[in-house]
């Protein structure tokens, strides 16, 4: 059996599900996607941005204009806190998309690890989850 990294897999599911642009802000906190990305970059084209609400604004709006979902990727902690008003804009307005967040080591989860964020009370606080 060959041993494949998580984040190419990643990549290569959003390829079959017929997604053409993912945008994002690249971030240490998921760099296997990010090689991913490189690694298909004639199938698929990762749109790198200036700050993660930008990205999600551009994610949404390719969601709106393709009917299909738009893809945003950022880093933890204020790279979703960042991307968060695209997504709410994006729930507001039904528009489908994904936002894929790099998280902490799963090891140092609820250990006040640097930049932890607990996504599912953040997100659902505001209905967004």
């Amino acid at each position: 059996m060959t041993q494949r990294i998580a984040g190419h897999l990643l990549v290569e599911c959003l390829l079959a599900q017929g997604v053409t642009h993912a945008f994002g802000v690249p971030g240490e906190s998921y760099l296997a996607a990010l090689d991913g990305f490189y690694q298909h970059r004639d199938e698929i084209e990762f749109v790198i941005c200036r700050q993660e609400g930008g990205a999600a604004f551009m994610a949404e709006a390719h969601g709106k204009l393709t009917r299909r979902p738009g893809v945003c990727f950022v880093t933890r902690g204020p790279g979703a806190t960042n991307a968060s008003i695209g997504v709410h804009t994006a729930s507001q307005d039904s528009t489908p998309m994904v936002l894929f967040v790099g998280d902490v080591a799963s090891d140092q989860r609820d250990r006040e690890a640097f930049q932890e964020v607990d996504y599912g009370a953040f997100f659902g606080a505001f209905g967004m989850a």
